[in-house]
């Protein structure tokens, strides 16, 4: 007995505990190709992740006899990105076609990493139709096309690849959420223009915070963000996006990308354009309140007519449902609230009633050789529109073409192909009118009809009141939707309409704050303001037309030139440039 366990020790245990040994597999595998993927660098580890899939694999085909000698590992690529346009994927389909490749089969480590949705349906005839083996681990040994159980299975684990993905970006969408509501975090990312990113201390994530991790948030750069404040307040007193770009570059102003130009390699640098300050206009981070998901990506098909092509990746606006805000200010405001909600309701009312090209076509100043005293002050009766400076020889003519209408706009049946409005037929007169005007034995009066002191009705307080009735207005319609809430009204139904009153609410409030009589300058300080003007006879008699643009500037003078009857209406409001505004104007 002794000598028979001697013998062979392993086949009489296996005996004793009754253990059926299967027959050692036919070693005749020999050479393998290696599929493997990773999906970024920054969620993964490249090196590790290769690693344990090129373990598993040779865990799996080293008993059959089988060794890899040729590695193909995409690093970067989503598993929704067809094999076609992987690019180690794609070299391991053209390697398909030679040969010479020295390997018959491939193996993957993980078939849910390799293939996604119906890939596996569409890249198995490829390799059966060079004779090439594909040995997954989920299946437990090579794929068999003639199988239907192995044909439902990688269908199966197409579609758990596919509800992984989901899930998981689900999950961080909901986490990242719940962090921007809750605690307003910066959720990285470039910093708007007007901020930058600095040490917050240590990470939340106890985990991250042993590696060394630290929180980023967001603070204000100063020099950036008086340019917003310049933005904010030039869109507010009546200029286009196109007219802030042209005043910005102008006057030297770099623009975010050569500001930061390691943040936006992508862009030229060349200056303002009226796209960056329409998006500096609409971005309410500016507030100082967190907000995230403003735009999402988006899936779509590289070629609707070929579907096996795969998606492409679209960044677009998302829906208002899908933005969420932090509940109270998560980083200093640059803007306040009641800013912000102006300047989008004028917008909006801008683009609303056909003449959403009439704030593409606002004339702001250009850059010119010659300098115009009367430069973005005159405005054309017919259109409402800046006139622009046209040289003729000697003399100087402020012009507004209809050419430059948008395309069957009703004013085009009235407006003349040509306004002309002669420079000198109107400059002496003008110097003369604000010399007297401003001359001290005619300045308490001047300040008198800038304060309204005549006791009548001005057109400033019948604005006012105006604006009263919008708040008072929309205060009652919040009341009636809170109180059909109370009665048992769907809250659901009624969300949209309550914010919408809310934000002209809001909107009306504000305006009514900017032009708030309490808030008007006193005759004091209107004194003072017009003191700090020096002496204005002198400046008016030099006659230098950058020293008359910059005085007409300060005194806020505007001008409409009516060519029918060949009027100009001419008005100076000195308290448009500080904050209190003055109501009304002479």
């Amino acid at each position: 007995m002794t000598t028979e366990i001697s013998g062979d020790p392993w086949a009489t245990l296996d005996d004793l505990l009754g253990v059926e040994v299967a027959d050692a597999p036919e070693a005749d595998l020999g050479p393998v190709a290696f599929y493997g993927r990773c999906s970024t660098e920054d969620n993964q580890d490249p090196e590790t992740s290769h690693g344990w899939q090129v373990g598993n694999a040779q865990k799996f085909v080293e008993p059959l006899g089988g060794t890899i000698v040729a590695e193909f590992f995409d690093v970067g690529q989503s598993r929704s990105v067809p094999w076609e346009r992987r690019r180690e994927a794609e070299r391991l389909l053209v390697a398909l076609k030679d040969p010479n490749r020295g390997w018959n089969a491939v193996v993957v480590g993980e078939g849910t990493r390799c293939w996604f949705g119906n890939q596996f349906s569409l890249v198995a005839p490829k390799f059966a139709a060079y004779g090439v083996d594909l040995w997954v681990p989920e299946l437990g040994g090579k794929f068999d096309p003639r199988n239907p159980s192995h044909k439902m299975l990688m269908s199966v684990l197409g579609g758990m690849s596919e509800s992984e993905r989901q899930h998981i970006q689900a999950r961080v969408r909901a986490a990242m959420d719940a962090q921007v509501l809750n605690e307003g975090r910066h959720q990285g990312g470039r910093a708007p223009y007007g901020y930058r990113t600095v040490d917050g201390g240590p990470h939340p994530n106890p985990r991250k915070a042993s590696e060394g991790y630290r929180l980023r948030v967001l603070a204000i750069d100063e020099p950036a963000a008086e340019v917003v404040r310049r933005i904010f307040a030039e869109y507010l007193d009546g200029k286009g996006d196109r007219a802030i770009a042209n005043g910005l570059n102008r006057d030297g102003i770099p623009c975010p990308s050569a500001q930061r130009p390691h943040q936006n390699r992508h862009r030229l640098a060349d200056g303002w354009q009226g796209s960056t300050v329409r998006a500096i206009l609409e971005n309410p981070r500016y507030t100082g309140y967190a907000f995230f998901g403003r735009w999402t990506r988006q899936e779509t098909l590289l070629d609707p007519d070929d579907v096996a092509a795969g998606n492409v990746v679209r960044f677009r606006r998302s829906a208002p449902d899908r933005i969420v805000r932090s509940r109270t200010p998560a980083h200093p405001a640059i803007i306040s609230v009641e800013e912000f909600v102006e300047a989008k309701t004028l917008r909006r009312a801008r683009a609303a009633g056909g003449l959403a090209a009439r704030r593409k076509l606002e004339r702001g100043p250009k850059r010119t050789k010659r300098a115009y005293p009367l430069r973005g002050r005159v405005r054309c009766g017919c259109c409402s529109r800046r006139m622009e400076g046209t040289p003729r020889g000697p003399r100087t003519y402020y012009r507004c073409s209809a050419r430059t209408l948008v395309p069957g706009s009703p004013l085009l049946a009235e407006h003349p192909k040509n306004v002309y409005l002669p420079e000198h037929a109107v400059l002496e007169q003008l110097n003369t009118w604000i010399g007297r005007l401003f001359a001290p034995e005619n300045r308490d009066r001047t300040v008198a009809a800038l304060l309204g002191a005549d006791g009548g009705t001005t057109a400033a307080s019948v604005a006012q009141d105006e604006i009263k009735q919008q708040v008072k207005d929309a205060e009652t319609r919040i009341r009636r939707l809170q109180k059909a809430i109370e009665a048992g009204a769907d809250p659901a139904a009624l969300v949209e309409p309550l914010n919408q009153a809310q934000a002209e609410r809001a909107a009306a409030q504000a305006r009514l704050d900017r032009e708030r009589p309490d808030e008007a300058l006193s005759a004091a300080e209107i004194h003072a303001m017009i003191d700090s003007l020096g002496d204005v006879g002198r400046a008016l008699n030099q006659g230098d037309p950058v020293e008359l643009q910059n005085l007409y500037e300060a005194l806020g003078l505007e001008m409409t030139y009516d060519p029918g009857p060949r009027i100009v209406d001419v008005s100076v409001n000195p308290g448009r440039r500080v904050s209190a505004r003055v109501g009304g104007g002479t």
